[in-house]
C-alpha cells in the first residue's frame, strides 16, 4: 500500500514539474484563428499590388505599358529590402529625434522578431510583413501621377528616399504607439487602416509629382486612348478583393472589429460605385466601364480611415460623397489643365481626405463613448473633427514639401523626366527593351 502512494506521489509531482517548465517556457500566447486570418490578409495586401500595375497598365498608351506596371513591381523588391533593414524600426520603434521617427536597433533585418508573439497572439513577423505590404503599394499609387514620362532609375531612387523619409515617419506619427498623432485628443486620430499614411500622403505627392515634372508631350491635344480597358477592370476587381485584407486586416484579430471593417469596406466599394454611374449616367449620358472602376476605388479608399469606426450606413454615405467629390476633383482637373495622368490626386488623395474628414459625423456611438472616458467625462464630434482635420492638414503639408524637396535631389543627381526621344518612343522600349504586346505597333 505504501509502495502504491509513492509512486503515485512521485508520479504526481513529475506531472507538476513538467507543467511548471511548459508554462514558464512559453511566451505570449499564439492565437492560431488570428494568426490564420493575419496571415490570408498579408497575402490579400500584396494582391492588390499586381491588381494596381494592371489597372494603371490598362490606362496608358500601349508602348508604356510594362514600363507603368514595372512601377509596382520594382516596388514589391524595393520597399521590402527597405522595410526589412530601416522601415519597421523606423515605423514602430520608440521615439527618436523628438518623435519625427522610431528606432530600435533589434528590429533591423528583423532580427529580433524571430520568436516574438504580440499580445493579440499573432507572430510579430507576420504583423511586420503585413504592414510591409502598406509600405510597397503606398509609394506604387504615386506612379499613376506621373505615368508616362519619368526615367525608371530616377523613379526607383525617388521611391527608396520617399518611403523612408516620408512614408516612415508619417506611420510612426499615426500608428506607433508613441507617434503624436496616434496621442492627439482623446483617442488619437482615426486612421483605421491608411487614409492618411497611405492615401493622402501618396496623393499629394503624386499631384506635387505631376505639377514638377509637367504635361506628358502633346497634353491635352494629343489623342492619348487606354491600352487595355479589360485589363483595368480586371486590376480593378483584384484592388477590391485585396482591400479586405487591407482593412480588415488592419484590426490584427479575428473578432468582431474584423467583421465590421470587412462590411464596411464592401458597402462603401459598392456605394462608390453605384454612385459614379449615377453621377456619370446624368452628367454624360452613359456610364462607363473606367467611370464604375474609378467609382469603387473612391468607395473603398475614402472607407480605408473609417472600416473600423463607422457602421454600414456611415460606409454607405461614404462611398457616395467619395465618389462625387472624385468625380467632381477629375472634372476640375480636366479644367486647370494639370497632368495627373491616371488620377492618383483625384481618387486617392480626395478620397483620403474625404473619408478622414467625414468619417467623423458616423462614428460609433461605443467609440465616442470611450473616448469621453479617456478625455475625463466629454468628447464631442467636433473635438474630434478638429483632430481628424489637424492629422490630415500635417499628412499634406508634410507629404507635399518633402515630396517637393525629393524631386528636386533626385532630378539633380539623375534627372527625373524622360527626353523626348524616349518619351516618343515608349518607356517599354526605352528603360526596358521590351514591348507589351509584341504583335501591336506599340506607338
Amino acid at each position: 500500500m505504501f509502495k502504491k502512494r509513492k509512486i503515485l506521489l512521485t508520479t504526481l509531482l513529475l506531472v507538476i514539474a513538467l507543467v511548471s517548465t511548459y508554462a514558464g517556457n512559453q511566451e505570449a500566447p499564439l492565437d492560431t484563428g488570428s494568426t490564420a486570418w493575419m496571415l490570408v490578409s498579408t497575402a490579400l495586401v500584396l494582391l492588390m499590388v499586381p491588381g494596381l500595375a494592371m489597372f494603371y497598365g490598362g490606362l496608358v498608351r500601349t508602348k508604356n505599358v510594362l514600363g507603368t506596371m514595372m512601377h509596382s513591381y520594382a516596388a514589391m523588391g524595393i520597399m521590402t529590402i527597405l522595410w526589412i533593414i530601416f522601415g519597421y524600426s523606423m515605423c514602430f520603434g520608440p521615439n527618436v529625434l523628438g518623435g519625427w521617427f522610431g528606432w530600435n536597433a533589434d528590429f533591423v533585418f528583423l532580427e529580433s522578431l524571430d520568436t516574438s508573439v504580440l499580445d493579440g497572439g499573432v507572430p510579430e513577423y507576420v504583423f511586420s510583413m503585413f504592414q510591409a505590404k502598406f509600405a510597397i503599394i503606398t509609394p506604387a499609387l504615386i506612379a499613376g501621377a506621373f505615368a508616362e514620362r519619368v526615367i525608371f532609375k530616377s523613379y526607383c531612387l525617388f521611391i527608396a528616399l520617399w518611403g523612408l523619409l516620408v512614408y516612415n515617419p508619417l506611420c510612426h506619427w499615426v500608428w506607433a504607439e508613441d507617434g503624436f498623432l496616434f496621442n492627439l485628443g482623446a483617442n488619437g486620430a482615426i486612421d483605421f487602416a491608411g487614409g492618411t499614411v497611405v492615401h493622402i500622403s501618396a496623393g499629394v505627392s503624386g499631384l506635387v509629382a505631376a505639377l514638377y515634372l509637367g504635361a506628358r508631350r502633346g497634353f491635352p491635344k494629343t489623342n492619348m486612348p487606354p491600352s487595355n480597358l479589360v485589363m483595368t477592370m480586371i486590376g480593378g476587381g483584384l484592388l477590391w478583393v485585396g482591400w479586405f485584407g487591407f482593412n480588415a486586416g488592419s484590426s490584427v484579430e479575428s473578432g468582431i472589429s474584423t467583421a465590421q471593417a470587412l462590411t464596411a469596406t464592401q458597402v462603401a466599394a459598392a456605394a462608390g460605385a453605384i454612385g459614379w454611374m449615377v453621377i456619370e449616367g446624368y452628367h454624360q449620358g452613359k456610364a462607363t466601364a473606367l467611370g464604375i472602376v474609378s467609382g469603387i476605388l473612391a468607395g473603398l479608399v475614402a472607407v480605408t480611415p473609417a472600416a473600423g469606426v463607422v457602421q454600414p450606413f456611415g460606409a454607405m454615405m461614404l462611398g457616395f460623397l467619395a465618389s462625387l467629390a472624385c468625380y467632381g476633383s477629375i472634372l476640375l482637373k480636366n479644367k486647370w489643365g494639370y497632368d495627373d495622368s491616371l488620377d492618383a490626386f483625384g481618387i486617392h488623395g480626395i478620397g483620403g481626405i474625404i473619408g478622414a474628414i467625414f468619417l467623423t459625423f458616423f462614428i460609433r456611438d461605443s467609440w465616442m463613448e470611450e473616448a469621453a472616458s479617456l478625455a475625463g467625462g466629454s468628447w464631442t464630434v467636433w473635438q474630434q473633427l478638429g483632430v481628424q482635420a489637424t492629422a490630415v492638414i500635417i499628412a499634406i503639408v508634410y507629404a507635399g514639401i518633402c515630396t517637393w524637396l525629393l524631386l528636386m535631389l533626385v532630378d539633380k543627381l539623375l534627372g527625373f523626366r524622360s527626353s523626348r526621344a524616349s518619351e516618343m518612343q515608349g518607356m517599354d522600349e526605352a528603360y526596358h527593351g521590351e514591348h507589351g504586346y509584341g504583335m501591336l505597333n506599340p506607338n
